[in-house]
């Protein structure tokens, strides 16, 4: 079986032995094990990393705050041309419209990029020039805030998924308990907000991603601050979100201060898996197919502390989980029947990874 490249975005710092921006290795589907790191781009802060359907371009963004002319605080998004084993050659920097960008998302087509502006609480759009390099931006401000006053005191959008055949983009804000809903121009790199514009969850939820079914069925959000996965029905032709479940990421009596990060569907529909922040684990769950529904099937320790993020292979048998407080990325074996995970001891060394990325 052919290896597949792999993208790492990180956290970057002053401090020795710091991650320096975007890492890439190869992963071996055959043992599942990583080879070393190598660094294609130095990018402060790359959190996250999108790449085109086509596997020509990398898109990340640059989780700052700097201040712009005007005296607003932006980050950036970069763009990069994808060249032989991996490497990257920039086209171009822009910014992202907004403080402290942490997720990223490419259209199918690859006309257009979306982003998420954390501490900016906004989405901005941008359209994709034909040589990969990013073009004009459109920026919606995402307002309103939560019970929690301390980290719900405004806006704070954390992811940005195209739907719908990029008709449709779907942003979580963890500040404002809500996912916004956009209508997306695919040509024009353009989004505007639907009627309603908005979604909302349960107060104080803090909703931060969201996977959806490949069914087109369903849409699960795993809410940062109370540790739970909401189910939605997704209908995606009239653009509606009814939430049908909440479910714990958590075993029952756990104590442990915890925050939830990621959240994915398998290839195959049958599970869904998410990362505990404390708990340091995944939870599993099986899907029921009639209705979206969620059991939980277990948890399976990550080997590290803060699992930021993790990946599933395009085979769906393996997992790769990046620990960010411990600097590592372990591997681990998915059993397709029953979605377990186990470790195979394979582990990779990388300085505050968040983002692991399987092109």
């Amino acid at each position: 079986m052919p290896e597949h490249l792999v993208y790492i975005g990180t956290y970057t710092d002053h401090s020795p032995n710091a991650s320096k921006g975007i890492y890439a290795t190869r992963f071996d589907p055959a043992t599942g094990r990583l080879s070393a790191p190598a660094l294609v781009a130095e990018l402060e802060n790359p959190s996250f990393v999108a790449v085109s359907r086509d596997r020509k371009f990398l898109y990340a963004v640059s989780e700052v705050g700097t201040a712009d002319a005007s005296g607003k605080k932006t980050g950036f998004v970069a763009a990069y041309g994808i060249g032989t084993g991996g490497k990257l050659t920039p086209l171009n920097r822009v910014p992202s419209n907004g403080a402290d960008p942490c997720h990223i998302s490419v259209s199918r087509t690859g006309r257009m990029v979306a982003v998420a502006n954390y501490t900016g609480g906004s989405t901005a759009s941008f359209r994709v020039n034909p040589d990969g390099s990013l073009g004009a931006a459109t920026t919606d401000q995402h307002v309103g805030h939560g019970p929690n006053k301390e980290r719900q005191e405004a806006a704070h959008a954390h992811s940005a998924n195209f739907a719908a055949d990029d008709h449709l983009l779907l942003s979580c804000d963890l500040g404002a308990d809500a996912v916004y809903l956009y209508q997306s121009n695919d040509a024009k790199g353009t989004i505007a907000p639907r009627r309603p514009a908005s979604v909302h969850v349960e107060p104080g939820s803090g909703p931060r991603h969201l996977a959806i079914h490949p069914s087109a069925h369903y849409v699960y959000v795993i809410n940062e601050l109370t540790n739970t996965v909401g189910v939605f029905a997704w209908n995606p032709a009239a653009a509606t979100l009814v939430q049908r479940q909440s479910i714990s990421t958590l075993p029952a009596g756990t104590t442990l201060a915890n925050s939830t990060a990621e959240i994915v569907v398998h290839p195959n529909g049958r599970f869904v898996y998410g990362s505990n922040r404390g708990h340091d684990s995944i939870a599993v769950f099986s899907v029921d197919a009639r209705d979206g529904r969620l059991t939980a099937l277990g948890h399976t320790p990550t080997g590290g502390k803060a699992p930021r993020s993790f990946a599933i292979d395009p085979s769906g048998r393996w997992l790769l989980a990046a620990n960010q407080l411990t600097n590592n990325i372990n591997s681990f074996a998915i059993d397709p029947h029953k979605g377990t995970l186990t470790s195979t001891g394979a582990t990779l060394a990388v300085s505050k990874p968040v983002c692991v990325l399987f092109v």
